[in-house]
């Protein structure tokens, strides 16, 4: 049979992580530990309150729910019903589970090639001048940065990104989390132009496809969304909206999800980034498993928190390498309380 622990994981980060909408120093996290004859299978969820999704939240769901299947394998069965934040962790514990079993990664039992991996970005939070600086210093030569915007006046939102290209030469991407208006958006975007970005991530409110198509129609740069491309069940009605989605385990209920988002995209010629939370290695490697079947990847997790006591993904200049190990490939490398 299957038994499920919930662990949670408070993970503190290198710099505050500020956002158009809020912001945190530690990350919480909740670990989940499927256990099925002599393996274990691990899994994470980062449930956001963007979503109406917590900690508490998801404890509670499976406080009055138990699992409906002795095996792994069942997982049609095992998944069905489970809000999207609490199905993410089971969902992932799963699958590592049945990649250990078979004695395989988690990529080898979809078919992928670990090779054609992309390179991930470096994302850097909402600062002023001075810890800006210091940010892009630490980040090097890292050769693709995220910048997040959606506070302050347009003229600063440029000013940071013009000081930040006088002093980084590699791919620049922004992420506004919602915070502009379209007309906002594209006063801002039309003055970025210049600077090079490779796209902007949700910049306006979730909930108005239209509004998007208005600022695609009005800018160069291209637009990408992420709250208001929750699952698959999202997407048509992005058709000729935007240019790309920003998929995320956690927002879509895990590995099934995604693939469901992934498939649902390349149908409607959208161009697809996969993303992640402030979360450990556990949920980062889930999604770089998925990686070779995407444009664009922002799985940055690790870089972003002081101490993980997972390891799984690296990073060799910015290219995701995926652990050869079965399953997941993580190591735990000191066990969580």
């Amino acid at each position: 049979m299957l038994t499920l622990q919930l662990q949670e994981l408070e993970l503190p980060l290198v710099h505050p992580f500020k956002i158009a909408r809020s912001e945190e120093s530690v990350a919480r996290t909740l670990i989940f530990r499927v256990a099925w004859r002599e393996l274990e299978g691990l899994g994470e969820s980062a449930p956001t309150p963007r979503y109406v999704e917590s900690i508490e939240s998801i404890r509670q769901w499976y406080n009055c729910n138990t699992l409906r299947a002795g095996t792994p394998f069942r997982l049609e069965t095992l998944l069905e019903g489970i809000p999207l934040a609490a199905r993410c962790g089971l969902d992932i514990a799963l699958h590592d589970l049945i990649g250990k079993d078979m004695g395989k990664p988690l990529y080898e039992l979809l078919g992928l090639d670990p090779l054609k991996t992309p390179l991930t970005s470096f994302t850097i939070g909402i600062s002023d001048p001075a810890l800006t600086l210091k940010k892009i210093a630490e980040i090097g030569d890292h050769p693709i940065m995220k910048v997040k915007l959606g506070l302050g006046s347009a003229q600063e939102q440029v000013e940071t990104i013009e000081l930040i290209r006088s002093h980084y030469r590699g791919t620049v991407r922004i992420d506004a989390n919602e915070g502009w208006t379209p007309e906002a958006a594209v006063h801002i975007l039309t003055q970025l132009e210049r600077y090079d970005i490779e796209f902007c991530e949700q910049p306006i409110p979730a909930g108005s496809p239209e509004k998007l198509r208005y600022i695609k129609e009005r800018v160069r740069i291209p637009i990408v969304t992420d709250e208001d491309s929750r699952d698959a069940s999202d997407l048509p009605a992005l058709y000729g909206c935007v240019d790309g989605i920003n998929v995320k385990l956690v927002k879509c209920g895990g590995i099934r999800g995604a693939l469901a988002m992934i498939h649902t995209a390349r149908a409607m010629k959208l161009k697809i980034m996969l993303g992640c939370m402030v979360e450990s290695a556990v949920l980062s490697t889930a999604a770089a498993h998925l990686s070779p079947l995407v444009d664009w990847a922002d799985i940055d997790g690790p870089f972003l928190t002081a101490h993980d006591p997972f390891a799984g993904v690296t990073y060799q200049h910015g290219k995701l390498v995926l652990p050869d190990k079965a399953g997941l490939g993580v190591r735990e490398l000191a066990r969580v309380a």
